[in-house]
C-alpha cells in the first residue's frame, strides 16, 4: 500500500533536516545513502522510498535553503514598487534573509557555501530563476528610460557583476562584517543614474603611466 503523500512530505522534511546536520558534521563529498539511512533508523531500501539517489537528497536540501529566497524575488517583482526601489528590495531582502542566517549560524551558513561549490549544476536552476526575474525588472527600467543603448542581456550582466557581492553566498561569507543595505542602496542609485552605454571618457583617457 503506497504511503499517504502528506507522510511523504513528512518523511522528507526530516530526512533533509538530517542531511543538514550531517553535512555540517562532515561536508557533502562524505555523503551516502548507506550512512544517511544509518543515521535516520531505516533500512536502505526504506531510504530510496523517499529520495531515488543522492543527488535527489542533494536537491531537496538545495530548495530547502532557496525556497525563501525565490518567495522574495516573486514578492517583489509582483509588486507596483517604481524599478529603482524594486531592484534595491530584489537584493536587499535577500540579502537581510542571508546575513540573518549567517549571524544565528556561520557554521550552517558555510555548509550551503560547500554544497554549492561542490553541486553547482544543482543550485544552477536557480540562479537562472533569479536573472529571469532580474530581467524583468531590468525591462521595466528600460520602458522608464534607464540603461539607455544597452540590450537586457547586458544590462544583467553588468548589474550581476555590480551586485555579486550581495548574492554570491560564498563572497558573501567573507565580507559580511563590511556589507550593508545603505552600501547596496547606493549601489542601485549608481546604477540607475550612470549605467548605458554612452561612452564617458575611461577608455580614451590618455597619458597615462605606470607607476
Amino acid at each position: 500500500m503506497a504511503r499517504p503523500q502528506t507522510d511523504l512530505d513528512a518523511g522528507r522534511k526530516q530526512l533533509v533536516e538530517l542531511v543538514i546536520e550531517q553535512i555540517q558534521e562532515r561536508g557533502t563529498s562524505a555523503l551516502t545513502m548507506t550512512e544517511i539511512a544509518a543515521r535516520a533508523g531505516m533500512s536502505p531500501a526504506s531510504l530510496y522510498r523517499y529520495f531515488e539517489s543522492k543527488e535527489a537528497l542533494i536537491e531537496a536540501v538545495a530548495e530547502h535553503w532557496f525556497q525563501p529566497k525565490v518567495a522574495i524575488m516573486e514578492e517583489v517583482v509582483a509588486s507596483d514598487l517604481p524599478p529603482r526601489r524594486k531592484m534595491f528590495e530584489f537584493f536587499a531582502r535577500r540579502f537581510a534573509l542571508m546575513k540573518a542566517e549567517w549571524d544565528r549560524d556561520p557554521v550552517a551558513f558555510a555548509t550551503y557555501v560547500e554544497m554549492g561549490t561542490e553541486n553547482f549544476e544543482v543550485i544552477r536552476s536557480y540562479i537562472d530563476l533569479g536573472d529571469h526575474y532580474l530581467s524583468e525588472i531590468i525591462g521595466e527600467a528600460m520602458g522608464d528610460g534607464h540603461f539607455e543603448g544597452l540590450s537586457v542581456d547586458e544590462t544583467l550582466s553588468l548589474v550581476n557583476q555590480m551586485v555579486n557581492v550581495y548574492v554570491n553566498i560564498g563572497a558573501m561569507g567573507q565580507l559580511m562584517n563590511r556589507l550593508s543595505t545603505d552600501k547596496l542602496a547606493r549601489i542601485i542609485d549608481a546604477i540607475f543614474d550612470g549605467l548605458s552605454a554612452a561612452d564617458r571618457g575611461a577608455k580614451s583617457v590618455s597619458g597615462l603611466r605606470a607607476a
